[in-house]
């Protein structure tokens, strides 16, 4: 475990009991006369939603930077694979079917699709080394813009084709992202596929370090190019699928991690993954702790709230960029 993972680990041992104390309702551990059925608000309702924001926000902060590695992007997050779009319009679909248990199933089936469309177009050309230097990992990119295009039309239709307006209410509010009134049902369904996607993901660190240095040089040090997309596919989709099957789209998390976490490393990928998850995982508790505070009349989302932090540092970048200190 190097600096930055012991940092971010302090970090989250610190913000997990704060964001258990933090709500509408302040519980002080110390004042025993404190709000009836305390225990039953901690058990019940705030810790596994700490645990789903712990658990979301490493499965993302691990797959930015993972795919800032691969496509050698700082800008790359990991909504341009497509699959978090496709787990979206699946979780869509599954409104249509009206039982629980579809939406985490249509929802992983998305990402799955998405996993499959991209390696079915991208796939064999990066492993043969068809599209030329840089252009294998380029016509990826591409392919995951399609697709990320694709469901997006294709959610914007369904949402137009919402059997009613309560229907058409819900799939927008979901949508936007929120871990609100989720239960240790959600935790057991997203952190099990997180790990192992996260899991997955490490097996391809060294890979991405030697990616560094060129396809060409990657290739002569032994890195297979079909397995090692192989392994960012599916740990991508693992990562991403299982957090938008849980909570909706939760964005910009992958971008902002890798670059609170770079600075702190020596800026190889392999060591920035597991720093990442755990950064990942303190941004989303912090964000989600904060719209529980906030004074307003309905809870903001969270998905909304990260959007509000990610879409000013996403400029920020764009401008250090144009000034070539990126």
């Amino acid at each position: 475990m190097n600096r930055a993972s012991l940092i971010f680990a302090a970090a989250l041992m610190v913000l997990l009991p704060l964001s258990l104390l933090a709500g509408r309702v302040w519980i002080d551990p110390l004042d025993m006369s404190g709000p009836e059925n305390a225990a039953l608000i901690l058990m019940e309702l705030r810790l596994p939603r700490a645990v789903l924001a712990v658990v979301i926000g490493a499965g993302l902060g691990a797959a930015g930077a993972a795919m800032q590695g691969y496509l050698r992007n700082p800008l790359a997050d990991p909504g341009l694979f497509g699959i978090a779009p496709m787990a979206a319009l699946g979780a869509v679909a599954s409104f249509w079917v009206g039982q629980t248990w579809a939406l985490p199933v249509f929802a992983l089936a998305g990402a799955a699709l998405a996993m499959a469309l991209l390696a079915a177009i991208a796939g064999r050309s990066v492993s043969d080394g068809r599209a030329g230097a840089g252009g294998g990992i380029a016509l990826f990119t591409l392919a995951g813009l399609m697709i990320a295009s694709l469901a997006g039309a294709l959610t914007a239709l369904a949402i137009t084709m919402a059997p009613s307006a309560f229907a058409m209410s819900q799939i927008v509010m979901w949508l936007n992202g929120a871990i609100t009134d989720r239960s240790w049902a959600e935790v057991w369904i997203a952190a099990p596929l997180t790990l192992a996607g996260i899991a997955v993901l490490m097996l391809a660190a060294r890979s991405l370090d030697a990616l560094t240095l060129g396809e060409e040089a990657a290739r002569s040090l032994g890195v297979n190019p079909r397995a090692l997309l192989f392994l960012l596919v599916v740990g991508t989709a693992l990562t991403v699928g299982s957090g938008v099957a849980v909570a909706g789209i939760i964005g910009f998390v992958g971008l902002i991690v890798p670059h609170l976490v770079r600075p702190l490393t020596d800026r190889l990928p392999s060591s920035l993954l597991m720093p990442s998850a755990l950064a990942g995982a303190c941004l989303v508790l912090v964000a989600d702790s904060a719209v529980r505070i906030l004074p307003l009349v309905t809870e903001l989302r969270l998905g909304i709230a990260l959007s509000l932090i990610g879409a000013p540092f996403f400029l920020w970048l764009l401008i250090r960029m144009r000034r070539g200190r990126l």
